[in-house]
């Protein structure tokens, strides 16, 4: 079954509208949705390896673009859902530290969980509630996003073939490690 879903996923990859998902799926990714664009973007760039640089492209302008609506998210619905609360709580000391850890850390925090398999949203949502300055957040966004999604289409450029083999070989270790990743990253955002 999860070959036949594999190969299903590929062929998806390589239908004329897969980029539009891509880019669908990479924005959401970074403001609401739970699944990380390079659940796509891996088999599209290994159905169409001359595309890869294409792909990342699309993937990064959307999830920056995305990043976008996250910030906003966390600048406008935060304060009128979640400060309440956290005045209610008496926690409002505790936020006014956080945002000026955040002031100070931010760009690095934007920089470093940008890479991770730590869900961006939080980072994206995090930022906009810490009023983290937008510009310099779209740049760090711009960056750390492209590094990674960049990164994944020069690994595929790279090595292409071999790691298409190896994944149609041992493909319930790839999927056990994708997901053990996924779950890796949002453990590590409760833990740290």
């Amino acid at each position: 079954m999860l070959h036949r879903l594999y190969a299903r996923t590929l062929a998806l990859a390589a239908s004329p509208r897969a980029p539009w998902w891509l880019a669908a799926i990479a924005f959401a990714e970074s403001s609401f949705f739970p699944i990380p664009p390079d659940v796509l973007l891996i088999p599209m760039a290994l159905a169409r390896p001359a595309r890869a640089w294409r792909l990342a492209a699309i993937c990064t302008v959307a999830s920056v673009l995305g990043g976008a609506l996250g910030w906003w998210i966390g600048y406008a619905v935060f304060d009128q859902l979640a400060r309440p609360v956290i005045a209610f709580y008496g926690y409002g000391d505790r936020f006014a530290a956080f945002q000026a850890m955040y002031a100070q850390y931010g760009l690095w925090v934007i920089l470093i969980k940008g890479l991770t398999p730590i869900p961006y949203k939080i980072v994206t949502i995090a930022s906009g509630a810490a009023h983290f300055d937008f510009w310099l957040f779209m740049v760090a966004s711009l960056a750390t996003r492209g590094a990674r999604f960049f990164m994944v289409a020069a690994l595929i450029r790279l090595f292409g073939d071999p790691v298409r083999d190896f994944i149609e070989r041992r493909l319930t270790l790839v999927t056990t490690l994708v997901a053990a990743g996924i779950v890796g990253g949002f453990l590590a955002l409760r833990f740290l």
